[in-house]
C-alpha cells in the first residue's frame, strides 16, 4: 500500500497543532528519519474564532479553512485532519466543497469508545461552550450509544477561562493551576456518574492527561493522531 501524506489544517490553536503533529511522529513506527509519514502542515492562527461563530454568528471560519484545505492539497497531502474540535461544528459545510477528505474527530473519538471501552454509556465533555451548544459532538456519540455530561453551575464558564489561558502567553495562573482547576471539574463529572472523560477541545489535553483520573480520560488528539497514522497506510504504535 502507497503511503498518504498527511494534512493538519492546524492553527487553532497552535500548540494544539504541534502537539497533534508531535503525537504522529510517537505513534508512528520509525527507526530512522526515512521511515516517518510525510505531513504537510498549514498552522493559520488567523482563522476566526470558531466558538464566537457558533454562539454570536460571528464571521465564519469556513473560508479560511476552505483556503488552508486548498493550500494542503497543492502542497501534496491527501487527506486532512483539523487538531480543533471546535472547527468540526462546521465539518459538513467545509466537506461540501473539500479539496481533500477530512478525517472526523467525532467519528475517531466515538468509534475508539465503542470499540475499546464498549462498557461505557456516559462520558463527561470538557469542551468550548461552542461545541456543547453546536451539538454535533454529543449527537455523534449518541449515536454510538454514549449519553454525554457537561459541567454544571460556574464551571463550564471556568472551563472557557482556561481553554483561553491555555491558547494566552503565560498569565497570573500556571499551567499547574489550570490542570488542577480542570480535574477539580472533571471530578465533579465523576460524581455525577460518568465513566469516563473526553477531552473534547484540543487545549485541554495540554493540561489533563490520561491516567489523571479515576476513569479513563479520551485525549482527542492521540486519537486523531492514530487514527491519521492508520489512514496514511502505517499500524501505529
Amino acid at each position: 500500500m502507497t503511503e498518504k501524506v498527511i494534512g493538519i489544517l492546524g492553527g487553532m490553536g497552535p500548540e494544539a497543532t504541534l502537539d497533534l503533529f508531535a503525537k504522529i511522529i510517537a505513534y508512528t513506527p520509525a527507526a530512522r528519519d526515512q521511515e516517518h509519514l510525510r505531513v504537510v502542515i498549514d498552522s493559520n492562527p488567523k482563522v476566526p474564532d470558531r466558538t464566537a461563530a457558533i454562539l454570536e454568528g460571528g464571521e465564519s471560519p469556513v473560508p479560511a479553512m476552505r483556503a488552508g484545505m486548498a493550500a494542503l492539497k497543492r502542497a501534496g497531502a491527501d487527506f486532512v485532519v483539523i487538531p480543533c474540535v471546535s472547527a468540526h461544528f462546521f465539518l459538513e459545510e467545509l466537506q461540501r466543497e473539500a479539496a481533500l477528505p477530512i478525517l472526523s474527530m467525532f467519528d475517531v473519538a466515538a468509534e475508539h469508545i465503542r470499540t475499546h471501552h464498549p462498557d461505557i454509556r456516559k462520558v463527561g465533555m470538557l469542551a468550548t461552550t461552542g461545541t456543547l451548544q453546536g451539538g454535533r459532538f454529543r449527537e455523534r456519540l449518541q449515536t454510538s450509544g454514549i449519553e454525554t455530561l457537561t459541567p454544571a453551575g460556574g464551571d463550564q464558564a471556568r472551563v472557557m477561562v482556561s481553554i483561553y489561558e491555555i491558547k494566552g502567553a503565560p498569565g497570573v495562573r500556571g499551567r499547574s493551576a489550570i490542570a488542577a482547576e480542570i480535574r477539580e471539574i472533571a471530578g465533579r463529572l465523576i460524581q455525577r456518574g460518568v465513566q469516563g472523560v473526553v477531552a473534547g477541545c484540543t487545549e485541554i489535553p495540554l493540561v489533563l492527561k490520561p491516567g489523571d483520573l479515576d476513569v479513563p480520560v479520551f485525549d482527542t488528539l492521540l486519537l486523531l493522531a492514530r487514527a491519521a497514522v492508520v489512514a496514511a497506510g502505517r499500524k501505529p504504535l
